[in-house]
């Protein structure tokens, strides 16, 4: 557990808090696996002050990326309640890859989060996005052999396009997240069917090239 800001002197609180906006900026560009001693760095403390707030970096990752966890069950929690479950299914994907898109670091503590075999709060969730594609099936609008590995499939390849070229990164991957919604899904409703407006991509992007 750390230390409550409210139970630490004036300087000791203030330092938790560079501590925080800095592993959030280096988390964010970096991922979560980024050197402690950068984040101090960046912090503009010693190594040693991080451990006395944050003893691991479990503990830190949780702090900078609370909020945004909590957000993301709510957004789930919604999309499970939505009168039209594919509606809700839309949303849910949208949302995730719309986050991962702006953060890779929040990708990696939300999988870090909920992939502990014995956490509750993966079991609820897990619990929760089946309950989604089962009524999304049922409603006959998701295919139904879709399966949640699809939805992992699905982010993979989202998180691949972060190798684009960054001004062409999020057209890509919005582009991407309304194919495999089509792929998906069994019908198109009304408006569904238009694709976002494609990337100037040429091949020789692929090589990295400017």
């Amino acid at each position: 557990m750390t230390t409550s800001p409210s139970s630490l002197r004036a300087d000791a609180a203030r330092n938790r808090g560079l501590i925080v906006e800095a592993a959030r900026d280096l988390f964010r560009t970096r991922g979560i696996n980024v050197p402690l001693s950068a984040v101090a760095r960046r912090a503009g403390v010693g190594v040693a002050t991080l451990f006395r707030r944050f003893p691991t970096r479990e503990s830190l990752v949780s702090e900078v990326f609370a909020e945004q966890i909590e957000r993301c069950e709510a957004v789930l929690e919604e999309a499970v309640s939505d009168p039209d479950p594919w509606r809700g299914f839309r949303r849910l994907v949208e949302f995730a890859c719309a986050e991962q898109r702006e953060d890779r670091g929040f990708t990696e503590a939300f999988l870090a989060t909920f992939t502990n075999d014995h956490d509750e709060r993966r079991e609820q969730a897990e619990t929760a996005f089946d309950t989604l594609v089962l009524r999304a099936q049922e409603c006959g609008r998701l295919r139904p052999d879709f399966a949640a590995s699809d939805l992992v499939m699905l982010l993979m390849a989202n998180n691949g396009l972060r190798a684009a070229p960054a001004e062409h990164a999020d057209v890509l991957s919005r582009r991407l997240v309304a194919y495999l919604l089509q792929a998906f899904e069994t019908t198109t409703g009304p408006g569904e069917g238009a694709l976002p407006p494609a990337s100037p991509l040429r091949l020789h992007h692929a090589q990295g090239q400017p």
